[in-house]
């Protein structure tokens, strides 16, 4: 069975000041196209399909034209909600849909009930899990804890139970999920990419995010989402990555979705397939005149531009000059190549507060305001604190 495996559309998510529609429009038309192609059985999207749980007027307008694409392919379509998502806007309609043949996994309720499938060599059942927010899902999933793994193994505990009571002996499994899963050893086994993207939001609050792939024992292909960078995490469980950079943080990525052919009792057998490019890449540093006159920039004219500026000053207006040079400057930073000493050794408040949690944020402060870092019964205070603070924004899009 051939399924195609993507994730992390972001619909609606504006790359700085661009807007991506019109990309994430031709994405569509490629992934459509692609399954079409290539005889797909299934299409597999792994969470976050919007941006935001309140999505823009134009991203649910390219969702819905999406949604009859799909339709007409006439294969199943699997979607489930990602951490971005407002699982409960996204499900709206999920019974109608489902007699279409797409199929929203937005209940974690539901994570046991699959899409069943069938080819040549026999059943395939196609489970979908959706993002679980571990302190809201705790206690309907009766998880041991309130983290990421256990909430997590109380819903595969719930899919292995139904693979072996009410499945047929020999069927394949698959499982769409939106987590971030490490092999075992902190990391995915192979990330080009050596660290996460800018734009995956963080998903823990004072704890692990990440959960080892041993959750996923004895399923045949896990489909991931969450990570943008396409990658393994084992023979048998991978991300797709998104479709489209989505910070410069992404600029190594090739942007792909996944070809997977299941075949029983064997490894799937996986091929990456290009995205389109609306424009590439690129970072550059240098002195302003060097930049504004330099003959070996004018390919950079043709990409979306991130500028590190060395001047001593900030020069005037930099914007609005580089963009006339570089007129898809989207990003604009200062690092002046000499500044005294004592300043070198300052970090600035975004060095400061890049790839670190709010709760260490707040800890921080803390610590800046009086001399001293917070007591534990302090710490117990505010991680109580920052995750009443995500579970009632969770709260508000589902209730």
């Amino acid at each position: 069975m051939r399924f195609l495996h993507t994730s992390d559309w972001h619909l609606g998510r504006r790359f700085h000041t661009e807007d991506l529609i019109p990309a994430q429009e031709i994405f569509l038309d490629h992934l459509v196209d692609t399954a079409r192609a290539e005889h797909v059985d299934a299409l597999l999207v792994a969470g976050d399909i919007y941006d935001r749980a309140i999505p823009s007027l134009d991203a649910v307008r390219l969702f819905n034209r999406a949604l009859h694409q799909f339709a007409d392919l006439d294969v199943p379509t699997i979607m489930i909600s990602g951490n971005h998502d407002s699982a409960h806007r996204l499900g709206v309609g999920s019974g109608l849909l489902a007699r279409a043949g797409i199929h929203l996994k937005t209940d974690p309720d539901a994570c046991d009930i699959p899409v069943l499938l069938e080819d040549a060599d026999g059943p395939v059942a196609v489970y979908g899990i959706p993002y679980l927010e571990p302190s809201m899902v705790r206690d309907r999933l009766e998880a041991e804890a309130v983290s990421h793994r256990a909430v997590l193994t109380a819903a595969l505990d719930r899919i292995q139970a139904d693979l072996t009571n009410n499945q047929p002996a020999g069927t394949r499994s698959v499982v769409l999920a939106h987590a971030f899963v490490t092999s075992g050893t902190g990391q995915p086994e192979e990330r080009d990419e050596s660290e996460e993207a800018d734009s995956e939001r963080e998903i823990a609050v004072g704890g692990v995010a990440h959960v080892g792939s041993d959750v996923f024992h004895g399923i045949d292909y896990v489909a991931l989402g969450h990570l943008h960078g396409p990658q393994r995490v084992t023979d048998r469980i991978h991300y797709s990555g998104s479709p489209l950079a989505y910070s410069f943080s992404e600029a190594r990525h090739t942007k792909s979705i996944t070809l997977v052919d299941l075949t029983p009792n064997a490894v799937p057998a996986l091929t990456r397939q290009p995205c389109p490019v609306p424009l590439r890449l690129e970072r550059v540093t240098g002195f302003m005149e060097d930049l504004l006159t330099n003959p070996d920039h004018e390919p950079l004219k043709d990409a979306w531009l991130e500028v590190t500026l060395t001047d001593t000053a900030l020069p005037f207006e930099a914007m609005a000059r580089l963009r006339r040079r570089f007129p898809h400057t989207a990003s604009l930073k200062h690092k002046p190549a000499h500044i005294p000493a004592q300043a070198t050794n300052t970090p600035t408040y975004s060095q400061r507060i890049r790839g670190r949690g709010d709760l260490d944020i707040a800890g921080d402060f803390i610590s800046s305001m009086r001399g001293t870092g917070p007591t534990p019964d302090e710490h117990a205070l505010l991680q109580q604190a920052v995750q009443a603070s995500r579970h009632n924004e969770q709260q508000k899009e589902t209730v």
